[in-house]
């Protein structure tokens, strides 16, 4: 893999891969002489932030290989300070020059979020999401158990990720405003396995 790929590149190279994915026209790949040739550095032109879901791999969904993708993978794809650690490790030290918050339909901590779960630690993790199913009522009303409800609070929550990327870590939102780096949201739909970056 190329390093210093641009961001704009870095994007299309998703979006094309998502594509293949959906037509179900993978790359051939030999993955064992790509951990060979990762095996003493990498250069992962993206990072991921997802959430922990099993059916959202983003290296499957977006058709790359071994050392192409830094992944950051957390329940509802919130953002908290060992997030942000490992978005600027990924962007300031490694050269990734592209962040993707990837939420997804059918989300199980979203649905955890608008049942008002609250309990232990995970209760703490789903209070992130409030702030996106706050913003959804005023769009859609207040039919928390709604799926389609629930698809919009992942919409507006990976873009609410992306304004708490911006607003918490000095170190990303300065690459971005020099353009080395963009910060995107996306929302990978579960039921056909194609991503929607226009949020």
């Amino acid at each position: 893999m190329p390093e210093n790929i641009s961001p704009s590149d870095a994007l299309e190279r998703l979006k094309a891969g998502n594509q293949r994915f959906v037509q179900n026209k993978l790359a051939d790949r030999d993955f064992l002489t790509q951990v060979k040739n990762t095996a003493n550095g990498q250069h992962p032109f993206a990072v991921i932030v997802g959430c922990i879901d099993s059916r959202a791999v983003p290296e499957l969904i977006f058709d790359q290989g071994i050392g192409d993708l830094f992944s950051v993978r957390i329940a509802g794809n919130v953002i908290d300070e060992d997030v942000l650690a490992s978005l600027e490790f990924s962007c300031a030290l490694a050269g990734a020059s592209l962040v993707v918050v990837k939420g997804h339909t059918h989300c199980g901590a979203v649905a955890g979020a608008c049942s008002g779960v609250t309990e232990g630690h995970l209760g703490k993790l789903l209070s992130k999401i409030n702030p996106a199913i706050e913003e959804a009522k005023k769009i859609q009303g207040e039919n928390l158990a709604d799926p389609a409800f629930r698809d919009e609070v992942s919409r507006l929550n990976a873009l609410y990720s992306v304004e708490q990327i911006k607003q918490q870590s000095n170190i990303l939102r300065d690459l971005s405003e020099q353009g080395k780096i963009k910060i995107v949201a996306a929302l990978y739909d579960v039921t056909t396995g194609k991503v929607n970056f226009d949020l």
